[in-house]
């Protein structure tokens, strides 16, 4: 793989726009939680950001995105709607999925964003057979299937490796991996970390990026989207990055016990959206701040003006015709 070259000011600008938009939209969701507005669960990815934010940058607009339900990151990087969903976790009718399926279930067909799904592994298949549809099709397209750690564990990974693999299928997998599925540590589901060996028996390129930096990703992920486009197949990336917050909710959990605050520290130096902002000179840095609060605070209006679905809109969408 080709080394990366320092990203252009614009490159610089957009990225960080993008980091700031996903973190600073996350903990306004969470600031209004408490007050019960927000109508469905949430899984948040402060702290996860620049895994979403380095694969999507890299892709154009034909390409797709298949994320988990902690997928608000993955949804917005990839261009969806902010009022979109912002309203759907309000439960509006003027949501990306008319409010009918909350924070887990994001979609954006303009964006190619396929929708998520509360159940761990079954988004993978389907990212899978987008990618069959897409080489049969000879449309050039790509897709980047995200996955946590967990998901890892599920039958339909390694049956869909095999496939992806076998088809040379224009698809790459990028794992998430925080080291915990809901509470429980990598140490006592896994007999050895070495996912990315595991992964390349399928004869696929692997890559870990332990440290989360988004312009290593980035570029990881640039190569990934060249090989598929020409033809050559999957990649994995394996992108260990940690979740700031508690698994499901707005607050932290480090005090159940089940991992110490400890394990945070070096994540927050070395956070994303801080280190890619202090790369931007104080006045353009400022006026991205300032269009990111603007976006946020209309989305909310938005989300907050919106009428809820009629009560005949459950039994819309139901059944084909």
């Amino acid at each position: 793989m080709e080394p990366s070259s320092s990203p252009s000011p614009k490159d610089l600008q957009r990225i960080y726009k993008s980091l700031r938009l996903i973190r600073r939209a996350e903990e306004e969701v969470a600031r209004i939680y408490p007050s019960d507005k927000i109508k469905s669960p949430v899984h948040l990815s402060i702290g996860q950001e620049s895994v979403a934010v380095g694969v999507c940058d890299v892709l154009e607009a034909k390409d797709a995105v298949s994320g988990t339900y902690r997928g608000h990151a993955t949804y917005l990087a990839k261009g969806g709607s902010l009022k979109g969903m912002m309203a759907e976790l309000y439960g509006k009718d003027t949501g990306c999925a008319r409010g009918k399926g909350g924070s887990m279930h994001l979609i954006e067909a303009e964006a190619n964003v396929l929708g998520s799904s509360a159940v761990v592994g079954t988004t993978i298949p389907i990212a899978m057979g987008w990618a069959l549809a897409a080489q049969k099709r000879k449309t050039g397209a790509v897709i980047a299937a995200f996955l946590g750690d967990g998901a890892t564990e599920e039958g339909a990974f390694y049956e869909s490796l095999n496939f992806a693999s076998l088809h040379k299928l224009p698809i790459i997998f990028v794992c998430e991996n925080n080291g915990y599925a809901i509470h429980t540590p990598i140490s006592k589901r896994w007999a050895t970390q070495h996912l990315c060996q595991r992964v390349a028996t399928y004869d696929i390129p692997t890559f870990n990026i332990e440290d989360g930096d988004v312009f290593s990703i980035r570029n990881v992920a640039s190569w990934a989207v060249d090989t598929a486009r020409k033809g050559g197949g999957p990649t994995f990336m394996e992108c260990r990055i940690y979740r700031w917050r508690e698994h499901v909710g707005p607050a932290d959990d480090y005090h159940i016990g089940y991992r110490a605050k400890t394990e945070l520290e070096p994540w927050m130096q070395t956070d994303q959206v801080e280190k890619t902002g202090a790369m931007l000179d104080a006045e353009s840095r400022a006026a991205i701040d300032k269009a990111v609060e603007k976006e946020i605070a209309e989305a909310v209006d938005f989300a907050e003006k919106s009428p809820f679905p009629k009560a005949r809109a459950l039994m819309e969408n139901v059944y084909a015709g």
